[in-house]
Parts: C-alpha cells; structure tokens; sequence
C-alpha cells in the first residue's frame, strides 16, 4: 500500500516538544496551508494539518523551525483514536519523516518573515529571476564532435529504437 504525503507550508505556532516514558522526543506543529483557489467571496482558503515528528527530526523541528517558517514535510498520513470527556475522537496527522526549509535565512529575513499567505518573494528562485522578466538563457557548451564519445547520426535509421 501506498500512504506518502508532501506538504510545504508556514508553522502556525512554534513546534511543541514533548518526551515519552521512554524519552523519545515527539514535536507537534501545524501547517497552515493555503488552497489554490479562492472561495465564492473571493477570500483565500487555507488547512491546517497537524504534522508529529519524532527522535532526532523531533528535536530537528524544536531547535531550528519557529511559527511562520515556510517547512516542506514528507511523510505518512494517520489517523489516531482518542476520547475526551464525552465523544470519541479521530485526530488526523502526517507523521514526518523527512523536514526541510522551504526558503532560505536571507529570503526569510529579506522578507520580513511571513506577511500572510504565499507573496511572491518567499519562495526560493535562481539567483538573478525576476517576475516581470525572462531568465537568462542557460550557458550553452559548444564541444567539436572529435572531443566527444558520441558520433553524429545520418539519419533515423540508425537511431536504435
């Protein structure tokens, strides 16, 4: 079966540390989410999904993540059963295997930290990427047929598929 999710969004609140019995390190964090399209007022929608990190990402999330950091999360979807006072209760989380900064210090700090939904400098681009402008074409390397291991072609009869 095949249970992967990848999510990137910004830390609603600072990632809570806790320990087992065991003292395994657990940290808790919410995403926040913005959905792709807009609601029928026109208002951004956003999730919020609750994200569980363990051990040494656990302790990964704790030390270097803090609320409003862009964070892209693999991991796995689960359900938990638990019960307050009354009800029955199904809580669902990405259990995390993988965390990575979905920007850098400098964009973060350039930026101002998060100012509320995606703007168009939080996210990271090449070094020189300007909205309003088309990148510089990518470096072109001009190699003579003579220094290379492949032979030029006549035509696509030779071509082997």
């Amino acid at each position: 079966m095949l249970n992967k999710a990848i999510l990137m969004g910004r830390l609603v609140r600072d990632p809570e540390l806790r320990h087992t019995a065991s003292n395994t390190a657990v940290a808790s964090f919410t995403l926040a989410i913005d959905r792709d399209r807009k609601g029928p007022n026109g208002e951004r929608q956003t999730d919020f999904i609750d994200c569980v990190a363990w051990g040494r990402q656990a302790e990964f999330v704790k030390q270097w993540f803090t609320k409003g950091m862009l964070a892209i999360v693999v991991g796995r979807i689960q359900s938990r059963n638990w019960e307050d006072r009354n009800n029955k209760r199904v809580s669902i989380e990405i259990n995390a295997d993988e965390i990575s900064f979905g920007e850098t210090k400098k964009s973060r700090d350039t930026n101002g930290g998060y100012a509320g939904g995606y703007d168009s400098g939080s996210q990271i681009r090449p070094e020189g990427f300007d909205m309003g402008s088309q990148m510089a074409p990518a470096p072109s390397f001009d190699l003579s047929v003579g220094d290379s291991d492949f032979a030029e072609l006549d035509d696509d009869s030779d071509v082997p598929f």
